[in-house]
């Protein structure tokens, strides 16, 4: 008789883990499986890592843990090489994991600039991002949703998704930012507290004691059309946008990230 038990599906496992001192060089550099980082040649005084899933995507069963150590005094940005690609899950298998933990020096900086996450179809995946700031440190991140890819023609309507941040200051809770995508309420995207029909989602927050300075800025870059707003209090600046087309809504988030940084993003987000 032919065994019919199932058959146990390989899964992705992936760990990278990069320390820097306060005079940018590497202490630490730790990769295990399809997670990797690597530090491109950049020409200013600032390092960059990047983060890159080489299993090509997520799916249910997947982790991902990415870590970043930023030394007192020192300004460094993280991202990813590419956008992450959440797939369909299998039937019965527990949601992909995706945890990106980072802690900054006091006066320390940190750009945390991930790029898009693509969601497919029938997609479960469960995220948080820990950002640790010690003293005066600062902190920029960002991260956009993307529910399909409409040059493609697809469409979502199965999903689960719980996707967390959190930032604290000495061990303070500072920013709690949660969100939650299920395939009821994609199904019931409407109106103004909700998706309001859109299939493109994107935060960029400031953690410093100067952040609401850039409101003003931040404001005219993103300009006179819908879907977007800014607001700032007590050392905080968050800025939220939503569209149908994720091409305007990564343009928009540019000119956030390029007005908050006062300089280019990571070469990666230009290619």
């Amino acid at each position: 008789m032919l065994d019919t038990a199932p058959i146990a599906m390989q899964r992705s496992r992936g760990q990278a883990e990069v320390a820097l001192s306060s005079a940018g060089r590497v202490t630490r550099l730790y990769q295990q499986g399809c997670a990797k980082a690597f530090l491109p040649r950049c020409h200013g005084p600032e390092p960059e890592v990047v983060f890159l899933n080489t299993a090509g995507g997520v799916t249910g069963g997947d982790r991902l843990d990415y870590r970043i150590d930023v030394a007192p005094g020192l300004r460094a940005t993280a991202t990813t090489q590419t956008a992450e690609r959440a797939y369909r899950a299998s039937a019965g298998s527990a949601p992909g994991e995706i945890a990106v933990t980072a802690r900054v020096g006091a006066g320390g900086v940190l750009h945390w600039l991930p790029q898009e996450t693509i969601l497919f179809d029938g997609a479960a995946i469960d995220r948080r991002t820990e950002i640790a700031l010690e003293g005066d440190a600062a902190c920029l991140l960002c991260e956009t949703l993307v529910l399909g890819r409409a040059a493609m023609g697809e469409a979502v309507g199965e999903l689960w998704l719980a996707d967390r941040r959190r930032v604290t200051r000495d061990g303070r809770p500072v920013l709690l930012e949660p969100l939650e995508l299920t395939s009821a309420r994609i199904a019931a995207r409407c109106g103004g507290a909700g998706l309001d029909g859109a299939r493109v989602l994107a935060f960029v927050a400031l953690v410093a004691a100067d952040a609401p300075d850039a409101l003003g800025p931040v404001r005219r870059a993103l300009g006179d059309g819908p879907g977007a707003a800014a607001t700032a209090w007590d050392g905080r600046l968050i800025v939220r946008m939503m569209g149908a087309d994720a091409q305007s809504v990564r343009q928009r988030v540019a000119r956030v990230l390029t007005t908050l940084r006062g300089r280019a993003l990571p070469r990666v987000w230009q290619v």
